[in-house]
C-alpha cells in the first residue's frame, strides 16, 4: 500500500474536467448555487473541477420530443423557443453571459491558449458543444459561425434519427450517415470542430471515425465490455477513437453502468483503460441530463468520492490524475 492521498489537494492540483453537462437546458442561473440540479459555477469551483463541457440540447425525447413544452416550463423566452436554431443560440449566447458576469471566475475557452490561461489564473473553463447537428436548421454555413460563437464540439445525432444520421437509441433502424451528414461532417473538419460521437448508430460510427479531418471523441458513454447494451461502445470503437488522440469520457448514468454505485462507474473506468490505454480515458458525467446519479453522488461535489473510490481500487495517482481531468486538458490542447 502506498501512502495515503490527499483528495481534497488533488482536485487544486489537477485540472480536474467533465466532459458533458446538460446544465444550459435548465435556464438557471450558472453564476448563483442551487439546490436544483448538478452543476453550477459555485459547485464546480467547490469541486476542484477546472474544465466543464456544457452541450446545447435543442430536441426531446424520441417520438414524444416535447423539448416546446419544457422550455417553456423552465421560463425561456418566446424568441428562443421558436425552433431548433433559436434554440441553440439562445443556449449559447446564455452561457457566454453567464462567463461575462462571473466576475472572473469562468470563461469561454475555445483556444488552448485560452484554456491554459484559464487554468493559470484560476477560472473554470467552459467548452461548448452541441448535442445533435440538427440545432443547425439544415444550414451546414452555420457550423463555422457556431465555430466563431466558440462552440468547438458537436454530435451528429442525439436521441432520434435526424437528417445527418442515425441514433444509437433502440428500434430506429440504426440509420447511417446521409451525404448531409457528410456535409456537415466535412464542414466541421474544415473549421477545426471536433467531433463527438456519442448517441451515434452503430452504423454511422465506421464512417465518422475514418473521416481524414475529423478528431473524434465521446463526451459521454459507458463500455459494452463492462456493460453491454445499446448506449456503450465497442471495444473496437473506444480502440479507434484512442488512435486518433481521443478520449472517452465515461458516463455516471446507473442505467448504462450496470448498477447504481461508484464501483459500477470504476468498473467501466477500469475496463476503458484496459482497452484504451491510460491517455484516453475521461469523465463524461452527464450531469442535468435527467439521469439519476450512482449512490452517494448529490452532485458534482461529490466527484471527490468517486476519485477516493479509484484510488481504492489500486489505480496509481499518476492514472487517476490523466482520467479526472489531464487527458481532457492534453486532447483540448492537442486538438481546439
Amino acid at each position: 500500500m502506498g501512502e495515503p492521498v490527499d483528495i481534497e489537494e488533488l482536485h487544486r492540483r489537477v485540472a480536474v474536467a467533465d466532459g458533458h453537462a446538460d446544465s444550459l437546458m435548465w435556464n438557471r442561473d450558472l453564476n448563483c448555487a442551487s439546490p436544483k440540479g448538478h452543476v453550477d459555477f459555485p459547485r464546480l469551483k467547490e469541486a476542484g473541477v477546472k474544465i466543464q463541457c456544457f452541450t446545447v440540447v435543442t430536441r426531446g425525447l424520441p417520438v414524444i420530443d416535447g423539448f416546446s413544452l419544457f422550455a417553456w416550463k423552465n421560463g425561456w423566452p418566446r424568441h428562443a423557443r421558436a425552433d431548433e436554431w433559436s434554440r441553440c443560440t439562445f443556449q449559447v449566447d446564455r452561457l457566454a453571459a453567464f462567463c461575462r458576469e462571473s466576475n472572473g471566475g469562468a470563461s469561454i475557452a475555445a483556444t488552448p491558449a485560452q484554456l491554459e490561461a484559464n487554468l493559470s489564473g484560476g477560472k473554470l473553463s467552459a467548452v461548448i458543444g452541441i448535442e445533435g447537428g440538427h440545432a443547425l436548421g439544415g444550414q451546414v454555413e452555420r457550423v463555422a459561425q457556431l465555430y466563431e460563437r466558440g462552440v468547438r464540439f458537436m454530435s451528429l445525432s442525439h436521441l432520434s434519427n435526424n437528417e445527418l444520421g442515425g441514433t444509437s437509441t433502440p428500434l430506429f433502424g440504426d440509420k447511417p450517415l446521409t451525404p448531409h451528414g457528410r456535409e456537415v461532417l466535412d464542414a466541421m473538419g474544415e473549421v477545426g470542430m471536433l467531433l463527438d460521437v456519442a448517441h451515434a448508430s452503430p452504423s454511422m460510427l465506421p464512417e465518422l471515425l475514418a473521416h481524414p479531418n475529423a478528431r473524434p471523441f465521446c463526451s459521454h458513454a459507458g463500455v459494452q465490455g463492462a456493460t453491454p447494451m445499446w448506449r456503450n461502445l465497442s471495444d473496437a470503437t473506444c480502440r479507434a477513437i484512442a488512435d486518433k488522440g481521443g478520449v472517452v469520457g465515461i458516463i455516471f448514468a446507473p442505467q448504462f453502468l450496470g448498477g447504481r454505485t461508484l464501483q459500477h462507474v470504476v468498473r467501466h473506468v477500469e475496463h476503458a483503460l484496459k482497452v484504451m490505454g491510460e491517455d484516453g480515458v475521461a469523465f463524461g458525467s452527464d450531469f442535468d441530463g435527467m439521469i439519476p446519479l450512482p449512490q452517494g453522488m448529490r452532485d458534482v461535489r461529490d466527484l471527490p468520492r468517486l476519485t477516493a473510490a479509484l484510488l481504492e481500487h489500486g489505480l496509481p495517482v499518476r492514472v487517476v490524475e490523466k482520467v479526472l481531468g489531464e487527458n481532457y486538458r492534453r486532447f483540448f490542447n492537442e486538438a481546439l
